[in-house]
Formats: structure tokens, sequence, C-alpha cells
């Protein structure tokens, strides 16, 4: 099914039996329970790393450190792509 349109979707409901109905609305329960645990594990993740990251006690790094940063694991794709096309 290709559409965005809401109407649409609700007129094929409409057409549908009542055991597929409760089919739709099962699997649409299931995808917003997927959202959600999805959802949970990036924040437990996130929670997780944060807390690693402030028993370092480590001091925040400088906007110059942190665009070095990036700039040398951006360097390293590069080099690493370049390899993997020769």
């Amino acid at each position: 099914m290709n559409t965005r349109d809401p109407q649409t979707l609700i007129e094929k409901l409409k057409n549908l039996p009542p055991e597929r109905v409760a089919e739709v609305e099962d699997f649409v329960d299931f995808l917003h329970t997927r959202d959600e645990e999805a959802r949970d594990a990036a924040a437990q993740r996130l929670g997780e790393a944060m807390a690693k990251l402030a028993a370092l006690d480590l001091p925040p790094m400088s906007e110059d450190e942190v665009q070095a940063e990036i700039d040398a694991v951006r360097r390293e794709r590069r080099e690493r792509l370049g390899a993997d096309r020769r």
C-alpha cells in the first residue's frame, strides 16, 4: 500500500470483516509498542553512557578539541573508504 491519505486507509478498513479489523488493530498496537521499546532501550543506553562519562570525571572538551576529534574521525573514514575502493 502506497498511500499517505488517512481517509483512504479508513475507507479500506471499513470494507474489512471485523476479524481483519482486529488484526489491523493488533498490528498498530504492535508498531506502537515496538517504537516505545526502541525509544526506551535508546534512553537506557544513553543513561548508561552518561553515567560512564561522568565516572571518568574528565574536564569538558573545548570546541577546538571537539572539532579536532571530528576532523580525525572524518580523515580516518576517508582513508578507509579510499583503501576500500582500490
